[in-house]
């Protein structure tokens, strides 16, 4: 097992970014970068053997800070969206940046995915990964309270990557933070992923307005396009979705598991590469993106629509306003703490 660190440039501001490759005993290695405490690539065996990266991200600081998709990022302090970008604490009202309009999107204009995060190494018999940190002042992007935030990335010889992360705070604030990786079990730029084969451990979804904002309702899956009980090519049926809002698939999935427990999640498999990866979290939801915005331009970092699919575990959109969601409010004195893990495998 191994770390490779090397300078990857410096951001519009002037700040230094570094990146780590992080290789573990099998081969499999992913390379992080401190800008976003984001991970850029994971290289992973086909079922001949033959590695790819399947994981989209860019290669300069450049294109990172021309690009909007969040590639692999870690987004906070509020993932997903918030109607209006609104929300109350007590009785004292906050406004946040109108980002995705008319809502809030991924913790605003800077959230921690534009962030310059600290880092260590992380490295024992078993694990080889990096824990980044990052403190958010009272204020920032008009969120309240102090919140110091670790996103730790492990590696281990069982081909799982982990994700921890935890925040604490001075103050009562709300927090959602998730990771953002575009995957393509293909490889990266190797066409669509129309064709991958999804399985999703949820019986409901939420129900959205026209602008993707929660409506409250959780809605059955059950006979609709969003049914992946069991596994389905992502593209079967998205058709029906290109004439919605969401242009394809852009939407929140309750999970079987609300216990906090780290439970199976989703599974997604490649036909012709033979590549799989299951998910497991301790997260109430998981949002299934079909990558319907990318365009090929310097935005989406010169990927096409539907070249990548995000599933990305986090409470659910828009909670603050929504009481009965699950809550997303932190005291001082707890400690927010989740755990994704992806588990990398192969076919015959």
């Amino acid at each position: 097992m191994d770390i490779n660190t090397s300078d990857f440039g410096e951001t519009s501001d002037g700040e230094k970014v570094a990146r780590f490759e992080c290789i573990n005993d099998t081969g499999l290695s992913m390379s992080l970068i401190t800008y976003g405490a984001t991970m850029q690539s994971m290289w992973t065996p086909d079922r001949d053997g033959k590695l790819a990266n399947i994981n989209l991200g860019c290669e300069s600081m450049e294109a990172y800070q021309q690009c909007s998709a969040y590639f692999g990022a870690t987004v906070g302090r509020f993932c997903n969206r918030i109607g209006g970008g609104q929300f109350s604490i007590d009785g004292a009202n906050y406004q946040l940046a109108i980002n995705n309009p008319p809502n809030a999107l991924h913790g605003g204009i800077k959230g921690f995915s534009h962030a310059v995060w600290a880092s260590e190494s992380v490295q024992d018999s078993e694990n080889v990964g990096i824990r980044f940190s990052h403190t958010s002042p009272d204020g920032d992007e008009s969120f309240p309270g102090e919140l110091q935030v670790t996103a730790e990335y492990l590696l281990n010889n069982h081909n799982e990557l982990t994700i921890q992360f935890k925040a604490t705070c001075q103050a009562k604030t709300i927090v959602n933070l998730t990771n953002h990786n575009y995957w393509n079990l293909s490889g990266a730029g190797e066409g669509s992923i129309l064709d991958h084969i999804i399985q999703i451990q949820a019986d409901q979804y939420l129900e959205v307005d026209d602008t993707l904002i929660p409506t409250g309702q959780l809605l059955d899956v059950a006979s609709t396009p969003l049914d992946f009980r069991t596994p389905v090519a992502i593209g079967e049926r998205m058709k029906s979705l290109q004439a919605t809002p969401a242009n394809g698939y852009d939407h929140c999935y309750a999970l079987r598991s609300q216990t906090g427990e780290l439970s199976p999640a989703a599974t997604v498999s490649d036909p012709v590469s033979g590549r799989t990866m299951s998910i497991e979290t301790t997260q109430p939801g998981i949002q299934l993106y079909s990558g319907n915005w990318m365009s090929g331009d310097i935005a989406s970092g010169g990927y096409s629509q539907n070249e990548a699919l995000c599933l990305e575990t986090q409470h659910f959109p828009d909670a603050p306003n929504q009481p009965a969601f699950p809550s997303t409010i932190l005291l001082p004195g707890q400690t927010f703490s989740h755990q994704t893990t992806h588990r990398f495998g192969v076919k015959p």
